[in-house]
């Protein structure tokens, strides 16, 4: 079962999940359970990330998920690269502690920052938001799939990623996906 999602600026409540994503083309091919990824769609109580090793965690738990709808979609798989996933952190951290509005703001300088040590021919971001999930990173990823700008992503000709997760005071999980097609 889809979700129905809110555009990316619009205000969130308890148990929505709001995407955004640079780049708005493409249908949608398949969800979560096309791709033999079994989901909870009933919402409950968060389960609370509380440490860097936890959110490290589920930061693996979003590449899993991403890539097996890729091998759904009969792609190769995308590598983590550390390098990325710093810049897609920030990001996270700074929407997280509203620093800075749930947006692609800065998109630009984030990808200078990571060409600043990896060749790169193109990039892609996306972005996620939810709360009150009983499994939170699974509902980041059925709504990437569910939004075309965010599954095209998911699908593009890239071979390197970096994620970042983090989560404010009131139990709000932050995402960024950075997809890079390296040189």
């Amino acid at each position: 079962m889809k979700l129905g999602f809110l555009l990316a600026k619009l205000a969130l409540f308890t148990m929505a999940t709001t995407v955004s994503g640079c780049q708005f083309s493409a249908s949608l091919e398949s969800g979560l359970e096309d791709a033999g990824i079994a989901s909870s769609s009933q919402p409950t109580t968060p389960i609370p990330a509380t440490s860097d090793s936890e959110f490290s965690e589920m930061e693996q738990r979003v590449h899993e998920l991403v890539n097996q709808y890729r091998q759904a979609q009969n792609l190769p798989p995308l590598t983590v690269d550390a390098r990325i996933s710093d810049q897609a952190r920030k990001h996270s951290e700074a929407m997280a502690q509203g620093k800075m509005t749930f947006s692609h703001d800065g998109f630009d300088e984030r990808i200078k920052a990571i060409g600043q040590s990896l060749s790169y021919r193109s990039a892609a971001e996306n972005l996620a938001y939810n709360m009150g999930y009983r499994d939170p990173v699974v509902r980041a990823v059925e709504g990437w799939i569910g939004s075309p700008g965010h599954q095209k992503n998911m699908v593009g000709g890239y071979d390197l990623t970096g994620i970042g997760i983090a989560k404010n005071a009131k139990g709000e999980y932050y995402y960024s996906q950075i997809f890079i097609k390296g040189r």
